[in-house]
């Protein structure tokens, strides 16, 4: 599923991703390193996929990764809708420079 490490323990990676992808869907834009927001967004392609299912099955699935219940009602009731004839590329990063504190490379990971 993931390719990267990011220096993180898997739980703890397994947490990030969860809450990155959360607000995403929850605000339909998030600021990030460049790295992370690429991982980040396979995963949200991912429930948008199982969003436009829309069964039981997929609804679940979905749920393992959303933490919030209005978050996941807002992907399968209002998100999945967007995307219905659109065949993936359901996110884009942006690439927005350096982090003024460590120079890491920072960019904004949205929905399209």
């Amino acid at each position: 599923m993931l390719k990267r490490k990011l220096g993180r323990s898997s739980a703890h990676r397994k947490a990030l991703f969860r809450s990155l992808v959360t607000e995403l869907f929850e605000n339909e834009k998030i600021t990030t390193t460049e790295i992370k927001a690429k991982e980040a967004r396979s995963l949200a392609e991912k429930m948008i996929t199982y969003a436009k299912k829309g069964d039981l099955n997929s609804r679940r699935l979905a749920a393992e990764v959303i933490t919030d219940p209005a978050v996941l009602q807002k992907l399968f009731n209002t998100i999945a809708g967007r995307y219905t004839e659109r065949n993936g590329g359901y996110t884009r990063i942006l690439k927005v420079g350096q982090r003024r504190g460590d120079a890491a490379p920072m960019a904004i990971l949205e929905l399209v």
